[in-house]
């Protein structure tokens, strides 16, 4: 089984993926002027981004220590 199957079975890649859709959908709202769209967009990706680094470091800590 290949790195992306793995990733994409664990969920880390969707949450990368909704991060970046919903940051494109609060440039974009933000950009058409719809200011309070625009920001609850961008507070979502903020989220889901970080949501997503947290877990990257978890998978991280976990390879490592399983190498161990």
């Amino acid at each position: 089984m290949d790195e992306k199957n793995k990733m994409n079975e664990k969920g880390f890649g969707t949450w990368l993926f909704f991060a970046i859709v919903f940051l494109v959908i609060a440039i974009i709202a933000g950009i058409l002027g719809f200011g309070n769209i625009s920001g609850t967009s961008y507070t979502i990706a903020k989220w889901l981004a970080l949501v997503f680094v947290i877990l990257f470091a978890i998978s991280v800590i976990a390879h490592v220590v399983k190498k161990a």
